[in-house]
């Protein structure tokens, strides 16, 4: 499990920082929003890989700690993910106003042909 998750967070931040060096910039915007997506799923499994085990110690007794998976790092990511979409919106309503007054998309402002 840890060789999969470690996979595709190390895929998703390749193409995100592929897509970020781009010239133009919805591909920049999709770049970040890749990503945004491995910085979760990579703040997501410091929280444990635990399967079936419910996220908060019960109260009394001792527990083993190990038995149950860190709520914080959920918590910061669910975080994430609302930041992240708003940012988004942002970028996109940036996007179309940088297309309206220049004409181009290029993040540069040079209209190349690809």
């Amino acid at each position: 499990m840890e060789i999969v998750l470690s996979l595709a967070i190390g895929v998703l931040a390749a193409s995100g920082i592929w897509l970020i060096l781009r010239p133009r910039t919805f591909q920049v915007i999709v770049g970040l929003c890749l990503l945004s997506y491995a910085v979760n799923l990579f703040i997501f499994s410091m929280g444990r890989l635990t399967m079936a085990a419910a996220p908060v110690m019960p109260r009394g007794g001792f527990v083993d700690p190990t038995a149950y998976a860190d709520p914080v790092p959920q918590a910061l990511v669910l975080t994430a993910i609302v930041i992240s979409f708003a940012t988004t919106a942002l970028f996109l309503v940036v996007l179309i106003a940088s297309r309206g007054v220049t004409g181009t998309d290029h993040v540069d402002g040079q209209d190349r042909e690809p």
